[in-house]
């Protein structure tokens, strides 16, 4: 029974992966589509969702899918996206 359970989550965590990769690069498109627009951020704001924004990409480039995911939605949340 616990190796079904151990095989069962091994399963899940490479059914995940993918799924958490696509959604980088639409949350990247999402806040370089706001950015476009010129947001009413003060520039240190600005700055942090820009540094977010590229902090994102590089850990999407690294595989880490969900930290990347979760930076980018503090530069979304600062965007009101």
């Amino acid at each position: 029974m616990r190796k079904i359970a151990v095989l069962a989550a091994l399963l899940a965590m490479t059914w995940a992966t993918p799924v958490f990769a696509t959604e980088c690069p639409t949350d990247m498109k999402e806040i370089d589509a706001a950015l476009a627009k010129g947001p009413k951020l003060s520039a240190s704001d600005l700055e942090k969702v820009k540094k977010f924004r590229a902090e994102g990409e590089e850990l999407h480039k690294a595989g880490k899918h969900k930290e990347s995911m979760s930076i980018l939605d503090k530069a979304k949340n600062m965007l009101g996206i």
